[in-house]
């Protein structure tokens, strides 16, 4: 089967085959008309039929210029036809010529004198119509204007892929005289591109005559043999006017600088969500720990295949940070992440530790000098300034590790430590746009690191501080067995309000007391720590419940209009009785040995510090096996949740009396402290044991 799309000119030569003639002598319409030594027409084409409007039958023997010129030019006629046969001088030019129909139209001529075997004379003229030459003069003058001056590269390449035509653009773009184009094909002028998916392109637009625009292509070329280009090229399948595939056009256009133009702006979005990212992430708490976290999960893989938050060990302590320029640097870990780099994260620091770096490592160097440090091209020589260790720095060389970048973390003046990065994956090092992303999460997330650092030294004063007020009891006393437990509150600002009490009493009594004081902080942590010493004062007094909080409501209200709840008990092991008395504070819950429980109904009374509300002692009984559990609000209280709900789930979980006392202030603790509640948490468990 032959080929079914058009023909297609295969540039034979000389002394070929005939290949299929140009389509461009039908385009011009050029006639062929032969007149013998006296002017008659002895031959008359059919494109000459066509231009002048006479039929071969009515042309042939007359007189052309009667046939064919006006008659005010006829003189003029039969002067250039005489002198062209008498000296043998062709003429060409333009004349108007007259039409069978009576109308004039400008046709281009070339006349040449032509001699037969036998000496005959004649004269051979060439006619085509003036304005389809001028418009095809145009068209090739623009098209050669256009190509030479178009700042595009433009070529033509024939059947073969070789090229034919190139502009000097072109020859600008690939770095390749002119002349070393014609004939070759594209792969032989650019041996150093990659050109497998260009020809696929170039042979596709021959095969189906269907355009490919703006197809990327990159790499290198003699024009700049050292740097990766780009280039949108574009194909189109050329045909001439009868539609003979002459080749492909290609046009290539250099878009180096727009596409790193995009590449650029792609980054810059990046860098804003980035952060906008850190923004929305780091510090979304005041845990130290946490917030360090966050650094580095925002920092991988968006910025580094492995990122470590390093602090100072003494800013952690609460002290300024001080690196003398001769002393190792001391510091801790808080946090590190990697992606896809596990030998990278053996070589670094493991969280929590405490690491000394010389004065030669560049983590110290960064810290002393509250400037960043980077290294784009990490060598083996810097490895060792990188790593704690020799063993740290091989682990980093086996994992590749080929770009370093550290950046301080200054929060109000203060070195804190250093963001440390490091590229393993990511084959590109770090950039001078890297380093401002770096240096902006690092601002951003230092003053959140240093919040977080003074919140959580204030938080162990304030939880020292409750801890070194609250009691420590022996598990059996007065005929109770008594367990507790105390969980300060979740940041330093709510630390502080809880206590419990467990008082031994004349006569093998026991006082128990749970209260929470108003508000949070070290403030309410000395206030608890002022009642707490008021009440033991006042129950060596064996004073009756009620009569107790009454004295406490009006040592309350003397500190600085602070308000607290309470409830107080006193079990006498004897008989088995409690007296016991509240103040504003929830319910206690009554467990029997039989596994009946109920929350006491108690008169609430009002809290400490109101003042001039009286209190009431209630008297109930606690049986050998039975638990008395006293909570405070912290236990119970969700935002979610409503308080009997709570209360229900409470009484639930205590359904086993022989449970161990820690075991039921592990449930207790573990089940219903809710991660919403930020409150303190005081728990206090009596079970009553046998009388004597």
């Amino acid at each position: 089967m032959g080929p079914t799309g058009p023909p297609v000119s295969d540039g034979a030569e000389p002394g070929s085959a005939p290949g299929r003639p140009s389509g461009l002598l039908d385009v011009l319409g050029v006639a062929s008309v032969v007149l013998d030594a006296q002017g008659r027409i002895v031959l008359w084409s059919p494109q000459a039929e066509e231009l002048f409007g006479y039929p071969a039958q009515e042309a042939l023997g007359a007189y052309a210029a009667r046939v064919m010129v006006h008659e005010e030019h006829l003189e003029l006629v039969k002067k250039l036809f005489a002198d062209v046969i008498a000296t043998g001088r062709g003429w060409a030019g333009a004349f108007p010529v007259r039409r069978k129909d009576g109308s004039t139209r400008l046709v281009e001529f070339r006349n040449m004198r032509l001699l037969d075997d036998q000496g005959d004379v004649y004269a051979l003229g060439l006619a085509a119509d003036q304005a389809t030459v001028r418009r095809l003069e145009q068209d090739v003058a623009l098209s050669t204007r256009m190509i030479a001056q178009s700042p595009i590269g433009l070529a033509v390449l024939d059947t073969g892929l070789r090229y034919v035509s190139v502009n000097a653009a072109l020859e600008r773009i690939n770095g390749v005289p002119v002349e070393e184009h014609i004939g070759r094909q594209v792969g032989e002028v650019l041996p150093m591109l990659d050109v497998g998916s260009l020809d696929a392109a170039l042979r596709h637009v021959l095969e189906t005559g269907r355009p490919l625009v703006d197809h990327p292509v990159s790499g290198r070329t003699p024009a700049d043999p050292y740097e990766d280009r780009a280039w949108s090229v574009s194909l189109y399948r050329l045909e001439d006017a009868v539609g003979t595939v002459l080749g492909v056009a290609k046009s290539v256009r250099d878009v180096t600088a727009e596409r790193r133009a995009g590449i650029e702006a792609e980054s810059a979005r990046r860098r804003l969500a980035l952060i906008a990212d850190a923004s929305a992430r780091i510090g979304t708490t005041l845990e130290l720990d946490r917030t360090a976290s966050e650094l580095a999960d925002v920092a991988v893989p968006e910025l580094a295949d492995v990122a470590a938050v390093d602090l100072l060990d003494s800013v952690i302590g609460g002290r300024r940070s001080s690196t003398d320029p001769c002393e190792p640097a001391v510091i801790r870990a808080l946090a590190v992440r990697a992606d896809n780099a596990p030998e990278a994260m053996q070589a670094a620091d493991t969280p929590g530790q405490v690491a000394r770096y010389g004065p030669d490592r560049l983590v110290t160097e960064c810290v002393r000098s509250a400037r960043p440090v980077m290294i784009p091209q990490v060598k083996d020589v810097d490895l060792p300034r990188i790593a704690r260790s020799p063993e740290a720095a091989a682990l980093l060389a086996r994992a590749g590790v080929h770009s370093y970048l550290a950046v301080p973390l200054i929060a109000r003046g203060e070195v804190l430590g250093a963001l440390d990065l490091k590229r393993i994956n990511n084959p590109l090092p770090f950039s001078e746009d890297d380093l401002l992303l770096a240096r902006e999460l690092a601002a951003r997330a230092a003053v959140q690191i240093d919040n977080a650092r003074w919140y959580q030294n204030a938080r162990d004063t304030a939880i020292t501080l409750q801890r070194s007020l609250l009691p420590t009891h022996p598990s059996v006393t007065g005929g109770l067995e008594v367990a507790s437990r105390y969980q300060p509150a979740g940041a330093a600002t709510e630390v502080g309000g809880d206590w419990f009490d467990v008082i031994p009493l004349d006569g093998g009594k026991t006082a128990l007391v749970v209260g929470d004081v108003m508000g949070s902080g070290i403030t309410a942590a000395a206030t608890m720590g002022r009642l707490r010493t008021a009440t033991n004062t006042l129950a060596a007094l064996d004073l009756d419940p009620a009569v107790l909080l009454e004295h406490l409501d009006r040592i309350t209200s003397d500190l600085d209009h602070s308000i607290a709840t309470c409830v107080y008990a006193v079990h006498e092991p004897r008989d088995g009785r409690c007296l016991i008395a509240n103040a504003g504070h929830l319910p206690p819950v009554h467990v029997r040995r039989d596994g009946a429980r109920e929350l006491l109904d108690l008169p609430t009374g009002a809290p400490l510090g109101v003042g001039g509300v009286e209190f009431t002692t209630t008297v109930f009984t606690l049986d050998p096996g039975d638990e008395l559990i006293l909570y405070t609000d912290g236990l119970v209280e969700t935002r979610t949740h409503s308080l009997d709900e709570r209360l229900d789930t409470l009484l639930g979980l205590l359904d086993d009396p022989a449970r161990p006392l820690e075991e039921v202030c592990d449930l207790l603790v573990r089940t219903l402290h809710h991660p919403d509640n930020h409150d303190d948490v005081a728990v206090l468990i009596a079970r009553a044991q046998p009388r004597d």
